[in-house]
């Protein structure tokens, strides 16, 4: 039986109390709310978690790379969503191949995507999902609300291609601001009314994000969300509103290396263990410190971890072992080779990051 602090440092540690309870919320929203749940595997990257999410009554997942999707298909999902604009031929080659195994949907944002997906479709004798991606006010990818019926009818003529509905990412919107999320619903219902004026009717309405998360039944027609951050949280997600501090079960374990100054500490984890994400909120640090959550990691080079004590609760021996829980999480997990699922101070499970690094 192997305690947590009997582990090698730098640890990524999931507390499996809160991972489970924070599945199980969702997967019970979701069932509450008539809301079909595809959860993006970008933050836990493991096969192992991607099938708790299936069994937890997930309709399928979601990805935002080929590398990922092909990662993916060990979790046995009856439907993959490929949350990204798939363009250039190797990448559709691969995907190709998993569409005769699965069924696969891709998120395009212009003909010329869509034309591309519809010659590797008829190429490879197989079929391609479309949802039209929309921008809703985060200013990424996505075409115009008033541009995404033009685009549906066009992908529709377009043979190997079957158009399945639309998708957007509200990720402009990072608090629980309920004028916003009123906004929003504006826009996706009057988008929906253009489609139904020429009798289109999407069979999904893809959306939402984690902030928002628990808002999603107050935007109008959406039928499908695809939370990614909600299966660890973090601090990030805890700024905005989305979740309590006691929601976040991702932490990293760390061991105090150095005292050479008085009022600061070294850790053995820098921008190779921690995200460099600062809080969306604007406070400071990189992470909080479990035990002093007066201390502020205020500063990271590659392998060295900076915390100004001056604010801290109590003072660390060097060789003693922290616990931070970082800013974002989802790119915590893909700088790890390995997770290790805790419950009240035992390590239970030790799992590999499947698709960490899948960027292709």
């Amino acid at each position: 039986m192997t305690q947590i602090q009997d582990l090698d440092t730098p640890a990524l540690l999931i507390d499996l109390d809160i991972m489970e309870r924070n599945l199980r919320r969702v997967a019970d929203y979701a069932a509450a709310h008539n809301l079909r749940l595809r959860p993006h595997t970008k933050t836990h990257k493991s096969i192992l978690i991607a099938r708790r999410q299936l069994g937890l009554g997930a309709a399928g997942l979601t990805v935002a790379k080929t590398g990922e999707a092909e990662v993916m298909l060990g979790a046995e999902p009856r439907d993959l969503l490929v949350a990204f604009p798939v363009i250039g031929e190797p990448k559709l080659r691969r995907l190709s191949s998993l569409a005769a195994i699965t069924r696969i949907t891709v998120a395009i944002d212009s003909l010329y995507g869509a034309q591309q997906l519809s010659a590797a479709a008829v190429a490879a004798g197989v079929r391609f999902g479309i949802l039209v991606e929309t921008d809703v006010g985060l200013g990424r990818v996505g075409v115009a609300p008033s541009d995404a019926l033009d685009l549906s009818r066009e992908i529709q003529k377009l043979p190997g291609l079957e158009w399945r509905g639309i998708t957007f990412y509200p990720g402009h919107i990072k608090d629980q601001n309920e004028a916003k999320v009123a906004e929003l619903s504006q826009v996706i219902g009057s988008l929906l009314e253009s489609f139904e004026a020429v009798g289109l009717k999407p069979e999904i309405v893809s959306g939402g994000s984690t902030p928002l998360l628990f808002h999603s039944h107050k935007v109008q027609g959406l039928n499908e969300i695809r939370p990614g951050t909600y299966v660890f949280n973090d601090l990030n997600t805890v700024a905005g509103g989305g979740c309590a501090l006691e929601d976040c079960a991702a932490s990293v374990l760390a061991t105090v290396i150095s005292h050479a100054e008085p009022g600061r500490m070294i850790v053995d984890g820098g921008s190779k263990t921690f995200s460099s994400d600062r809080l969306s909120s604007g406070g400071p640090g990189h992470g909080r410190v479990m035990e002093a959550p007066g201390a502020v990691f205020h500063k990271m080079n590659e392998e060295h971890g900076f915390i100004d004590l001056e604010r801290a609760e109590r003072t660390f021996q060097i060789g003693e072992k922290i616990r931070i829980i970082p800013n974002h999480v989802c790119v915590v997990v893909n700088l790890h080779e390995y997770v290790y699922g805790v419950r009240n101070g035992v390590v239970e499970e030790v799992w590999n990051v499947e698709a960490r690094g899948k960027l292709q």
